[in-house]
């Protein structure tokens, strides 16, 4: 991601629609996880770190980021973050961690099955991988270019990647679906009209905001028990196969 793209999206994550309403949604599926009390969770690929204080109330976090202005922005939030990048070698203990957090990062990786095997490896073998990713390649276009991303997910796609990668999935299928047309066509639009989009996500007018926040968090109570049939994104709860419980 272009440098400017990170100091943009740090001043309009905790308030845009899309950001906020996303941590309300993973907070709420996050708790009914049953986690330890004193979970060990760790976020790969931070960012900015907009969801580490949301991480914090479920347990003790550390985080990955392997953009050096992002990282810095990241450690503001009082949790230790370290470089990393996934698809590399990762700078954490393997076997240990009750919760690891992939939140659309898998798509910004070359070789995803090796970066999800790599982020199983962290688990305990009674830990949980939650995953987010864009959903549905016929999407793909201008904004994925402008994000670095390499590809575009269906659930049936990330089921093979995460087996391949040793894991069994849990729960598996899409969210932020109330809003799906709209994103849909305007995502479809951009494609088809050659429009770029070179930036991150600028804040709407304050009411356009917190109604589009509203419709979007509407999903959390839904996501919580069972996930959507479609969506803009693909949402994975993943554990690891191996063989010693269920």
């Amino acid at each position: 991601m272009e440098l400017y793209l990170f100091d943009e999206m740090a001043q309009v994550a905790r308030s845009h629609w899309w950001f906020a309403a996303r941590r309300e949604i993973l907070a709420a599926l996050i708790a009914r996880l049953d986690l330890p009390r004193l979970a060990r969770i760790v976020e790969i690929g931070c960012g900015t770190g907009d969801n580490l204080a949301m991480l914090s109330r479920f347990g003790q976090v550390r985080a990955l980021e392997a953009e050096p202005y992002a990282l810095a922005i990241a450690r503001q939030a009082g949790v230790e973050v370290l470089p990393g990048r996934l698809g590399e070698v990762l700078p954490l203990p393997e076997g240990i961690f009750d919760l690891v957090c992939l939140f659309d990062v898998l798509e910004h990786v070359a070789d995803d099955g090796r970066g999800l095997a790599a982020a199983a490896r962290l688990l305990r073998p009674s830990g949980r991988l939650v995953a987010t990713v864009p959903a549905y390649p016929w999407l793909f276009g201008p904004h994925d270019v402008a994000h670095h991303h390499f590809r575009r997910y269906s659930a049936g796609s990330l089921r093979r990647v995460a087996e391949a990668a040793g894991l069994k999935v849990e729960r598996l299928g899409y969210f932020n679906t109330l809003l799906f047309p709209l994103i849909a066509a305007g995502r479809l639009a951009d494609r088809l009209l050659g429009r770029e989009v070179a930036h991150a996500p600028a804040l709407p007018p304050e009411w356009l905001n917190r109604v589009l926040h509203a419709i979007f968090a509407a999903e959390a109570p839904l996501v919580a028990r069972t996930f959507l049939p479609f969506g803009t994104s693909v949402i994975a709860v993943l554990k690891p196969d191996n063989g010693g419980w269920a």
